[in-house]
């Protein structure tokens, strides 16, 4: 079996040298559905010191499909980008065949990363980016050698919105995490759900503008309703019935948004590159999203 391996602490890795850039191992675990899309992506960097970036929900096939791929890896480390249970419940199984650590920030990380923190393999390292936003304990692995990032769910493959909800959901600090991704530069985004997002900048300045437009949204509705509940404004910007849990997101959502405005109610909505992100905003109708999903 894979021995454990460690991160280390250090200086940000070199960029990738000309060439073809390398790819990582790609499985889908069979959890599709409204937020995760066809399935949670579970990435495998490297051939003998392997990285697993989020081992996905427990599902005993998809456990066996990763354990297949890892063949006769020397050393392997589990990294979680967050601790929902689509990207990380199944990190003790994996480890207990494997005898690999669970690094992140979730609950059942074996140890916390640092930002900064550099997770070698024989395909490269990774290294640990605060990304906050979508949950408070999202991190972001920074790919040096593919000239890319795994953004767990900052970002979808498809279309221009992410689950941004309270308690959790933090509409400012997500705005931020999507300028600090920018700021890396990379050619390729790895997402939790959907395929790689190639157009980086592109796909960047798309979900913050949306996030920003659902604001802008809220904020007006707030003028016609002065102290509407989330519950209220989420039946004013979601036309129709949305089914459980659509709904409960829908208004989950709504309150991030309100505490955003709590803070920021005096300031116009501001995308990235300010006080909150790096890319123009821009008014929009709310449509998009994930695809099965309404925009959130």
């Amino acid at each position: 079996m894979p021995g454990r391996s460690d991160a280390e602490g250090g200086a940000r890795a070199p960029a990738p040298l000309p060439g073809p850039l390398p790819e990582p191992h790609i499985l889908v675990a069979p959890n599709p559905g409204p937020f995760t899309l066809d399935g949670t992506r579970t990435y495998l960097v490297g051939r003998k010191r392997v990285a697993v970036v989020d081992p996905g929900p427990d599902v005993e096939g998809h456990v066996r499909a990763v354990l297949h791929a890892l063949g006769d890896a020397d050393a392997v480390t589990i990294l979680l980008t967050h601790g929902h249970r689509d990207h990380a419940a199944a990190a003790p199984a994996l480890a207990a065949k494997t005898n690999a650590p669970v690094l992140g920030r979730a609950a059942v990380a074996d140890r916390a990363l640092r930002a900064g923190e550099r997770i070698e393999t024989d395909g490269g390292a990774l290294v640990a980016v605060e990304t906050p936003g979508h949950s408070p304990d999202h991190l972001a692995f920074h790919w040096p050698a593919g000239a890319a990032v795994f953004a767990g769910d900052l970002v979808l493959g498809i279309g221009d919105t992410t689950y941004v909800g309270a308690p959790e959901g933090d509409v400012a600090a997500y705005l931020r995490s999507l300028a600090v991704v920018e700021a890396l530069r990379v050619r390729r985004i790895y997402p939790g759900h959907g395929p790689p997002v190639e157009d980086v900048s592109a796909a960047l300045a798309r979900f913050a503008a949306h996030r920003m437009a659902r604001v802008q949204q809220v904020r007006e509705a707030l003028g016609g309703m002065p102290g509407a509940s989330p519950a209220e404004l989420a039946r004013a910007i979601y036309p129709g019935e949305l089914p459980e849990p659509l709904r409960t997101a829908a208004e989950r959502s709504m309150l991030a948004i309100l505490e955003y405005l709590r803070v920021h109610g005096a300031d116009e909505p501001r995308a990235a590159g300010t006080d909150e992100g790096s890319h123009a905003s821009e008014r929009g109708d709310g449509s998009g999203g994930a695809g099965r999903a309404p925009s959130r």
